[in-house]
């Protein structure tokens, strides 16, 4: 999903054949390139909950045992991979001494600092659905 394709008829002739496929089109480069993606909020809160669980000197099974979510999940939760639900961020937060009021705070600076340090777009910004 989001990837440009460009569709263009090779012209016919009687020794070949024309093909409906598409043409992957490369990303734009130079000045009107897109911006780097924004961070999901999952992958800024995995985040944040892994460096507040490595500053307790915690290791993962601790955290996940005192969350009651298994440590396969919290891993997966802390690299981003997974979508938790409010409970198992008020869970995980609550293991680690934070309230969610704590947790999007932090997730919410990370953000923050993210966007101020990616380049500012330029030009013509085009959004298609």
């Amino acid at each position: 999903m989001g990837d440009l394709l460009r569709l263009s008829a090779p012209a016919a002739t009687p020794s070949t054949p024309t093909s409906s496929a598409p043409t992957p089109v490369a990303p734009a480069a130079g000045p009107h390139a897109p911006a780097a993606r924004e961070p999901l909020f999952r992958e800024a809160s995995g985040r944040v909950l892994r460096r507040y669980r490595q500053e307790r000197g915690e290791r993962l099974a601790e955290t996940a045992a005192r969350a009651g979510v298994s440590l396969p999940y919290l891993s997966e939760v802390e690299r981003g991979v997974k979508e938790p639900s409010s409970e198992v961020l008020s869970a995980v937060a609550g293991a680690l001494g934070l309230t969610l009021l704590d947790l999007t705070t932090e997730v919410a600076r990370d953000l923050r600092a993210a966007q101020q340090a990616a380049p500012r777009p330029r030009g013509t910004l085009a959004l298609a659905a």
